[in-house]
């Protein structure tokens, strides 16, 4: 992911973390429509982000 998207996973977590979004959907579509991330991808950041208790 990090050679593909060109930030750390972390990075992307902390967007994550700090965006004004909570459900997951919301966050899912953003980080596709706004960073280029694919489904998948975008799905699997934000599910292990809210499971560290990143976001609601």
């Amino acid at each position: 992911m990090e050679k593909k998207y060109g930030r750390p996973i972390e990075e992307w977590k902390e967007l994550i973390r700090t965006s004004p979004l909570t459900k997951h959907t919301e966050l899912v579509n953003w980080l596709k429509s706004e960073h280029g991330l694919g489904h998948g991808h975008a799905n699997a950041l934000v599910v292990h982000t809210r499971a560290e208790g990143g976001s609601d």
